[in-house]
């Protein structure tokens, strides 16, 4: 609620950048999602494999890959959640934490780097990486929990069942959006460029994108084969045919706000008219957030 609640203010009070700095810099203890309130530090498991958990509250899902001789996490939730990720780890394996992958820049999916071992290896897409390099918590660790390794658009770490293929395919949520998937076991991660069924944020501020948004997610659908189950931003696990529908769902959105600049309305009149196609049961639209969606999409359309 609490991760909400910034958003909606940010928002009524116009700029694009403070938008930008409500996720990167989010108070410690803040929730994940709408609607999932957390005591601060109260991590939650789910197992999904008998080698791979995802950590809910504290921000967005946090997965735990356990391997052969260490562990993979991706994503490390607000400021002041890293130790309890570590001490949730300890509980599930002994095994040290080798690797951190980040999915994007946003505080609520990176701060917790700071917290762990300055040993721990951080790999992120090469844009994500130089968005992290302009956030204040980092330099106010003497960038402790950047990246040591960046790629472009595929890097494959480890091998056999303890692989982890990660791909990059495009703007939407940043211009760094990371799937970090798990062959063995069948499962991606796609951070909060599938961050559930509901309206996503589109920051155009850290290189995101509202016209290629959908055009990326169709691209991660067709193109990440032998995957059973996503892991997203901050909901429920879901399935291919889920993204491929959600891929439609902003393809219609993204439509449907062009339709009303072409036709000469404002971004404000578009919002405003907007409503949930009935064919999209369940999916959640944040007033603000669809507003400042229209308006990025307004300004790229230009």
């Amino acid at each position: 609620m609490r991760r909400a609640m910034v958003l909606g203010v940010v928002l009524a009070a116009g700029g694009s950048s403070m938008v930008v700095r409500a996720y990167q810099q989010p108070p410690a203890g803040a929730a994940g999602a709408p609607g999932q309130a957390a005591a601060p530090g109260v991590v939650e498991v789910e197992k999904l494999k008998d080698n791979l958990f995802v950590l809910k509250n504290g921000g967005g899902n946090t997965a735990v890959f356990i391997q052969a001789s260490g562990v993979t996490v991706v994503d490390t939730k607000n400021p002041g959640w890293g130790q309890p990720i570590l001490d949730k780890i300890k509980e599930l394996t002994p095994k040290p934490v080798t690797t951190i992958i980040n999915t994007h820049t946003h505080g609520d999916h990176v701060s917790g780097n700071v917290e762990f071992p300055a040993t721990v290896d951080v790999v992120v897409q090469e844009n994500t990486a130089a968005n992290m390099k302009k956030m204040a918590i980092f330099e106010a660790n003497s960038g402790r929990g950047l990246s040591r390794r960046t790629f472009k658009e595929k890097m494959t770490l480890g091998k056999g069942a303890d692989r982890v293929d990660l791909y990059y395919f495009g703007r939407g949520h940043t211009n760094g959006d990371a799937m970090v998937v798990f062959p063995s076991l069948r499962v991606m991660h796609m951070g909060d460029l599938f961050p559930g069924k509901q309206i996503p944020i589109m920051d155009s501020n850290n290189g995101g994108s509202g016209v290629e948004y959908p055009v990326t997610l169709k691209k991660v659908h067709d193109g990440v084969k032998n995957v059973e189950a996503i892991i997203t931003g901050h909901s429920t696990t879901m399935t291919p045919a889920d993204l491929l529908e959600y891929s439609q769902f902003l393809a219609d959105f993204v439509a449907g706000a062009r339709e009303g600049q072409k036709a000469g309305k404002s971004a404000e009149e578009v919002a405003k008219s907007w409503s949930m196609p009935s064919k999209y049961k369940g999916y959640a639209a944040d007033p603000q957030r669809l507003r400042a969606n229209v308006e990025t999409i307004f300004k790229e359309a230009q």
